[in-house]
């Protein structure tokens, strides 16, 4: 927990003089999803809130926050916690995912389609891949996802999905082989951007389905082994 308070002290300065509960949970946000605090774990008010800087009933809006987006839940008696997902969640997660995504790609209209977020995020993953570290790779297909559904131009759908592809890192973060959950996506995400830039949206959104379907598959095989059924690592 010291390491993981130390990096959040450095966080410190993003509150500036506005200090308020969206730009914490915003940081919090943030670490949970980079795996400083995994799922299951415990967060102290007293140890977040000295590291930050903030009061109490700050930390405690940037919790209730946070709880409603999923990220965090309250336990009676025994404080607040990162989530741990159920199968059930991963699963309705997916679904979101591919309600969404597929709806952006198919609605994109004439090409030509505005791609460099999404060929930046294919570098990453590829620079990622060369050094062998896999949960930045996993970070990249996320940043994929990301940039994909930001080509529908809309705020509320970027604000939607923000808060459903932290929910899936709570997810990836009890993976124990990062390596097999994200490489073979690498490639299929270079598919789908070579698909937008060859003006084939109807191609690109039958190629992300599939990928949707798989990539629930194996998590979902990969998580009830880690956690079960009900969530519980």
């Amino acid at each position: 927990m010291a390491e993981q308070l130390t990096g959040l002290a450095d966080d410190r300065a993003l509150l500036g003089r506005t200090s308020t509960a969206e730009r914490v949970s915003d940081i919090l946000r943030s670490r949970i999803a980079e795996g400083y605090f995994p799922p299951g774990t415990r967060l102290s008010e007293d140890a977040i809130g000295g590291a930050l800087g903030v009061s109490r009933n700050t930390l405690r809006e940037a919790f209730r926050l946070l709880t409603h987006e999923r990220l965090l839940v309250h336990e009676l008696n025994r404080g607040v916690f990162v989530r741990v997902l159920a199968v059930e969640d991963v699963e309705d997660i997916y679904r979101v995912r591919t309600l969404v995504e597929c709806a952006v790609v198919r609605g994109l209209g004439e090409p030509p389609y505005a791609l460099d977020g999404l060929a930046d995020a294919v570098a990453e993953g590829q620079l990622a891949t060369q050094e062998n570290d896999w949960k930045t790779l996993g970070t990249a297909n996320i940043h994929f996802h990301r940039e994909l559904v930001a080509l529908a131009g809309s705020e509320r759908t970027d604000e939607l999905m923000r808060s459903v592809f932290a929910e899936l890192r709570l997810a990836f973060h009890v993976v124990d082989d990062p390596r097999r959950l994200h490489e073979p996506y690498l490639a299929r995400n270079r598919e789908i951007l070579r698909a937008l830039q060859a003006g084939d949206r109807r191609g690109a959104e039958r190629l992300l389905r599939t990928y949707l379907a798989d990539s629930l598959e194996r998590v979902v095989e990969v998580y009830r082994r880690r956690v079960g059924e009900d969530g519980a690592c």
